[in-house]
């Protein structure tokens, strides 16, 4: 089935086609065509890249600041153009889309409708930037390919629909949870992928293993999963708790909030910008929120950059023995994510922390992984696996799901 994916950020958008198969596995295929656009760091234009499988690629720059404006010109060059990949809109057979923020409503992929729609907008209120932008890309898909395609919205909250109330409720007044203030849990489409293709690399079902799932990318959070189910995460009601990210805090004593309001005045939107864009690496190095430049910076004997790199390390071990108390063991540790497929010396440094529990990592392994990738020694008592992210396969797989039997 013909599926095109849009995978969309606060200031991005990704695009991603395939002719998904009947029965989809958890092993990924790469699509036929892709693109991203990116207007976050460019002034009124967007810059995009598109490429296709056969190696043919193209960089160009679109001028426009709004989703609408970005992705209608990037969607056209899928069946005309020099990069397309199909002669007719005709033959898109569904269309699935990311959604950051499902709220308590939301518990699987849904097909979009106008409930739909408007259960998305008002979750708008925990995502802002990415709940309006993906509606905005919904909208973009009714005028460009048609009402009459399938459209599909995955949460990156429901897998964690799972998590029962010690795990979800937070300990302040009760009327929190009746407004809505509970934890959620992010990545969990990431999440989703990483569980089906460790059950293929460990060769179980993938309701066997206890997994603990470390997304470690811009964004970060740790996952325990058992039975094939989240059980508890990192991150809450929105993005900015738990681990130490690349300009997010993370997990921090509210009180220094209260401290800073009173002492400085800040306001809601000074607090918001300084929590979710001056802090975590960035915040600490003073130099940048990317662990590529951090790690070069600590090469080059640059202080904060290693104490940024150090307390990074540290938040992750101390997530991961919390969750596996949760989970009473683990099978499998899961790195996953930019930071977490490509950073070497992160993984041996965690991992080294958990050599009690009998891990053992391949040095050679570690140092340069094939994904999707065992590196654990083959006499260690926990598996250690690094896979490749692919949100895009796993929405794909979801629109297969939902879109087959309403066609059958």
């Amino acid at each position: 089935m013909k599926t095109l994916v849009i995978n969309g950020g606060s200031s991005t958008f990704k695009c991603w086609f395939q002719d998904v198969p009947a029965s989809p596995s958890a092993t990924r295929l790469e699509p036929l065509w892709s693109a991203r656009a990116d207007w976050g760091q460019h002034s009124g234009n967007a810059e995009v890249k598109i490429s296709r499988s056969d190696g043919k690629s193209t960089t160009s720059t679109i001028q426009g600041d709004t989703p609408a404006a970005i992705l209608e010109p990037v969607l056209g060059a899928l069946w005309q153009g020099e990069t397309k990949a199909i002669d007719s809109l005709a033959e898109i057979a569904v269309v699935g889309h990311r959604i950051v923020h499902g709220g308590p409503k939301y518990r699987a992929s849904v097909l979009i409708t106008p409930e739909v729609r408007s259960g998305i907008a008002e979750q708008a209120q925990f995502a802002p930037a990415h709940n309006r932008a993906q509606l905005e890309a919904i909208r973009t898909v009714d005028r460009v390919v048609g009402t009459d395609v399938p459209q599909v919205a995955v949460f990156d909250t429901a897998f964690h629909s799972t998590l029962q109330p010690p795990a979800y409720v937070y300990a302040g007044p009760y009327s929190w949870l009746e407004e809505g203030i509970r934890r959620y849990g992010f990545h969990g489409i990431s999440v989703q992928y990483a569980t089906r293709r460790s059950a293929e690399l460990l060769n179980t079902s993938a309701s066997a293993p206890r997994l603990i799932v470390c997304h470690l990318g811009n964004g970060a959070s740790v996952t325990a999963v058992a039975g094939g189910r989240s059980v508890d995460t990192s991150m809450g009601l929105t993005p900015l708790e738990g681990l130490m990210m690349g300009t997010r805090s993370g997990s921090i004593d509210p009180s220094i909030l209260v401290y800073l309001i009173r002492r400085h005045g800040y306001t809601a939107d000074q607090l918001d910008d300084i929590l979710n864009r001056q802090s975590g690496l960035l915040g600490v190095s003073g130099s940048s929120g990317d662990m590529r430049e951090i790690l070069q910076a600590i090469q080059d004997r640059n202080q904060r950059a290693r104490l940024a790199y150090d307390i990074y390390a540290h938040r992750l071990v101390r997530e991961i023995g919390a969750m596996l108390a949760v989970l009473g063991g683990v099978d499998a540790i899961v790195f996953t994510g930019g930071v977490g497929e490509n950073c070497a010396p992160l993984r041996k440094d965690v991992c080294d922390q958990f050599g009690f529990l009998g891990l053992r990592l391949d040095p050679a392994k570690n140092a340069a992984p094939d994904l999707d990738q065992n590196i654990a020694t083959h006499d260690s008592s926990v598996q250690v696996l690094v896979i490749r992210a692919d949100e895009d396969w796993e929405i794909a797989c979801e629109c297969n799901r939902l879109v087959k039997p309403a066609r059958a």
